[in-house]
């Protein structure tokens, strides 16, 4: 035992105390700390409580650019003036607590259900890694969360921040649209990073429509039975502040939380 504990002391002594710690003492590091001729666990309890906070762990910070995985799914991020944005649509299939997000569902249980849905366009998973997927607002607002821990679905305010930041809502469409994917020359210059796609939408009534033309992304802010979102089409640079029902699928942003 004696030797055994003496080892641990000397092994922790290289890996816990700095280099500064030695250089600093002449004195070869004495293991029976108490004195006792006996090295035991009070021993390795005293060194660590001694020298324990001498070591200087580093850690690599994660910063807005790089990639994010949530859910077994990798995202990349990119930084648009003071906010932190995903750079692709959500496609979870589960909230933040790991709860399933219903999906699949009929044209008729679409309609009715006042609850958290999604679905991918045309319920094809196909679709899934270009378009990600499309939520009704219900699951927006549900309070297990749609994004990750420290990230959040942005606010109207939040969405006319990134739209302003561009030279507002005439030309933002312009910067934050691909340079690929949008039908009839509706291609931009997608210099956001913002990376939107046409991922197209789900009505209230359960029908898919637009992919190639249109793409809409919810915000977190309610207007009575209603909700703010925005939208890009294939026609033009605008960005358009529109409100719709509830039980409409659309994409989702997540933004990171201020710090």
């Amino acid at each position: 035992m004696k030797n055994a504990l003496s080892l641990v002391c000397m092994l922790l002594a290289g890996i816990l105390m700095p280099t500064t710690s030695f250089a600093q003492s002449s004195a070869p590091y004495n293991p029976d700390g108490n004195g006792d001729g006996m090295i035991g666990v009070t021993d390795l309890q005293d060194f660590l409580g001694t020298y324990g906070l001498a070591f200087e762990a580093t850690s690599t910070e994660w910063s807005c650019g790089e990639a994010i995985t949530y859910a077994g799914v990798g995202y990349s991020t990119v930084q648009i003036g003071d906010q932190c944005w995903f750079a692709e649509n959500l496609r979870t299939t589960t909230y933040l607590n790991g709860d399933v997000i219903p999906q699949n569902l009929s044209n008729g249980d679409w309609s009715s259900t006042t609850s958290g849905a999604m679905a991918f366009y045309q319920n094809d998973l196909t679709y899934q890694v270009a378009y990600g997927g499309l939520y009704n607002w219900y699951a927006v607002d549900d309070a297990r969360g749609l994004c990750p821990s420290s990230w959040h679905v942005p606010t109207d305010a939040e969405l006319t921040m990134l739209t302003d930041h561009f030279g507002g809502e005439s030309v933002a469409g312009g910067h934050m649209k691909t340079t690929y994917g949008w039908i009839n020359a509706g291609n931009a210059t997608n210099s956001s990073g913002f990376s939107g796609l046409p991922g197209g939408i789900r009505y209230d009534d359960g029908y898919f429509d637009g992919a190639g033309y249109l793409g809409y992304w919810w915000s977190s802010s309610p207007l009575g039975d209603y909700a703010w979102g925005r939208a890009l089409f294939d026609t033009n640079e605008d960005v358009y502040r529109i409100f719709n029902d509830l039980r409409f699928g659309f994409s989702v942003r997540c933004v990171r939380d201020a710090e």
